[in-house]
């Protein structure tokens, strides 16, 4: 881990793993909902790491915003 968006992403997926083990609905439904902004948080770290920060930072609150929905409404 060398960059700035290394440590974001990773540290957001950790915040994934958390909340998928907190839930009290672990399904493969939620599990599928909360991969969705994994995948984000993969994409954003290698378009971050590629140079484009802005699209990067896009990615990662999107990302984290689907997240707290799935939790929120309960998926």
């Amino acid at each position: 881990m060398t960059t700035a968006f290394d440590f974001l992403t990773v540290a957001c997926f950790a915040g994934l793993v958390v909340v998928y083990f907190r839930s009290p609905e672990r399904d493969a439904r939620t599990l599928m909902h909360l991969s969705v902004s994994a995948i984000a948080f993969a994409v954003a770290n290698q378009v971050g790491n590629s140079g484009l920060t802005v699209f990067a930072l896009v990615l990662v609150v999107a990302g984290a915003g689907y997240a707290a929905l799935v939790v929120k409404k309960g998926v």
